[in-house]
């Protein structure tokens, strides 16, 4: 396990995880971190193989962002892979907790909000039933916590 390997973690691995992770990964460019694994996963299994969802595709393309992904479901033994396995909202968190094969790993599963010490809630709201302008909300919240995580990629 790399201190400098990220997951991110939502339900079904075409929303809030893969845009995290685009995100991330276009803010440790210009850190010189470009080495961070940067991955994403769903906990569930219902769209595996798919791509990102087309209205977070959009958001994505928006604000250049990178959309390449296909939809993955989270494994247990992922624990010992990543340095840091980061949930969507507490929904996510308590999941991936009963999923951890040790208390470590699941005292150890962080949210992503907590990464923006101005964020107002720590769960990242899940756009799929909702509108497309709920993509671009979804990726206001983001932004911020992707800054505020790979400055502390950086310190690592």
């Amino acid at each position: 396990m790399s201190d400098l390997s990220v997951i991110f973690v939502c339900m079904g691995n075409i929303c809030r995880s893969p845009m995290a992770a685009s995100v991330l990964r276009t803010e440790l460019e210009p850190l010189g971190l470009t080495h961070v694994t940067v991955s994403s996963a769903g906990t569930g299994r219902w769209h595996l193989g798919d791509p990102v969802d087309r209205r977070a595709h959009a958001a994505l393309a928006r604000r250049g962002y990178p959309t390449d992904h296909a939809a993955q479901q989270f494994q247990p033994e992922w624990f010992n892979d990543y340095g840091l396995v980061i949930a969507m909202d507490r929904d996510n968190q308590r999941d991936l907790r009963r999923l951890a094969p040790t208390r470590a790993h699941s005292d150890a599963v962080r949210l992503m909000l907590e990464f923006d010490p101005e964020a107002e809630s720590l769960d990242v709201p899940d756009p799929y039933y909702g509108a497309a302008t709920d993509f671009d909300t979804v990726l206001d919240l983001l932004e911020p916590a992707c800054r505020g995580l790979a400055s502390h990629l950086g310190e690592l």
